[in-house]
């Protein structure tokens, strides 16, 4: 059989072999679920007005990714297979100095790539930080080794927060987790800072988290449009028991928060707890900076 032939034969295999690789890969593709579709991040698009504008960046750079993943290991493997050495052939293959279309070319789209992500990430960090003018709420949240103290500013109440501990199964005891109470669909803005060491407040589905830096305040913005109850951790090494600087957020309507808030009152948690139980009491501007000038 002459050569043209036996190429002819591969080529039709792999015609063949390709067009049910396509169907399935289609086929699985059309058949992703919700969680697949927003890249395994948990929550969804309608937690916050943040949250859909954070899921499409991310699934939109794996995406992205992927192609570019899929191009360059089909070129390596092609060029494995087309210019392997074969049965008989000696020698050293025809040696090329360089090739300027091509060292354009991934010259070019990588430079492309990098700013396109610079650009989309910088639009949507933007929008995220971008303050919010007279909030609906303000909140002031402390981080503390290991636990969270929340003042409701707004509303002048609030709420100090304990470590969680342990069930006698060994599992952790949410029950008594501070909780964070948020009403749906009003502007919150929450001041963040911390007592001691270096925290980072984070509210897992709402897909953001922000640095508690000793002795400088950090701020979040957004707006909470789903009731439902979310979990909140430190996502920052601060200690031993940084494994349980845990709380809990409850999304609920706004005559539910009004509840809550007057019930806070009612209790005896009117008022603010402030700085005066911060841990670092030398920091700079707080007039106990005891070093010599």
């Amino acid at each position: 059989m002459q050569e043209s032939q036996v190429r002819s034969i591969r080529n039709r295999r792999l015609r063949w072999t390709a067009i049910p690789l396509a169907l399935v890969t289609t086929l699985a593709l059309a058949g992703c679920t919700q969680e697949q579709l927003q890249g395994w991040l948990p929550g969804n698009p309608n937690t916050t007005n943040h949250t859909s504008s954070i899921i499409g960046l991310w699934v939109t750079s794996w995406i992205v990714l992927l192609v570019v993943g899929v191009i360059t290991w089909g070129l390596i493997i092609w060029a494995a297979v087309v210019y392997r050495r074969r049965k008989g052939q000696t020698g050293l293959p025809v040696q090329l100095r360089y090739n300027l279309p091509i060292e354009i070319f991934y010259t070019i789209v990588p430079l492309i790539l990098v700013l396109g992500f610079f650009a989309f990430t910088a639009r949507d960090q933007a929008q995220i930080e971008e303050p919010t003018k007279n909030p609906d709420v303000q909140i002031e949240v402390f981080g503390k080794r290991w636990a969270w103290d929340f003042n409701y500013v707004t509303d002048n109440a609030y709420s100090a927060g304990v470590q969680a501990d342990f069930n006698p199964d060994g599992t952790i005891n949410t029950d008594n987790l501070p909780v964070l109470v948020l009403p749906v669909d009003k502007s919150v803005e929450i001041k963040i800072q911390s007592r001691d060491v270096i925290h980072s407040f984070w509210i897992v589905d709402f897909l953001y988290k922000k640095d508690m830096i000793p002795g400088k305040s950090n701020y979040m913005y957004f707006t909470p449009t789903e009731i439902g109850t979310y979990q909140g951790k430190c996502a920052e090494l601060c200690g031993e028991y940084h494994s349980l600087m845990l709380f809990t957020v409850k999304v609920v309507s706004e005559d539910d928060y009004k509840a809550y808030i007057a019930e806070r009152k009612a209790g005896g948690f009117e008022g603010q707890i402030g700085e005066e139980y911060n841990v670092n009491q030398n920091l700079p501007g707080n007039g106990s900076d005891n070093s010599e000038g």
